[in-house]
């Protein structure tokens, strides 16, 4: 009877630290995916961008150290929404995508072309205020 329970205990050991090391490899590959799309990319300009405006000279590399120290636990957040969403087999397929030229070119483009959509055009209109004028004209229609 003993025996059975400490076989017990130690199948249930066994099987927790293997999903914990799945889980582990899949929040990596997930962290991977995040890197890969552009996001660490737009992480690290939008804390240049806060630093050259709003921290003094003197301050910039304390500055730069405690923002880029805040990356890592947001990959963290990121990817526990990620891995909500998508399986581990689908995260490593979107990672092999973005190994790709086409995905490369994704990730380099991606940045830029939100950038675009959150400009205001010469005219002082941006898609987002276009598409709430239309949202709101066309629920008049409904």
């Amino acid at each position: 009877m003993i025996m059975k329970k400490v076989l017990l205990v130690l199948f249930l050991f066994a099987t927790v630290a293997i999903q914990a090391q799945d889980n582990s490899e899949f929040k990596k590959e997930t962290i991977e995916f995040i890197k890969l799309t552009g996001s660490g990319a737009a992480f690290d300009d939008a804390i240049s961008q806060i630093g050259s405006m709003m921290v003094s000279e003197a301050n910039k590399e304390a500055y730069q150290k405690e923002a880029n120290a805040t990356l890592d636990g947001l990959y963290d957040k990121l990817a526990d929404l990620y891995m909500t969403e998508f399986t581990q087999s689908e995260i490593k397929e979107l990672v092999a995508f973005y190994h790709t030229d086409l995905g490369k070119k994704l990730a380099e483009k991606q940045l830029s072309l939100t950038q675009k959509l959150t400009k205001p055009n010469p005219k002082g209109h941006d898609v987002r205020s276009n598409l709430g004028h239309g949202i709101t004209r066309n629920r008049s229609k409904i």
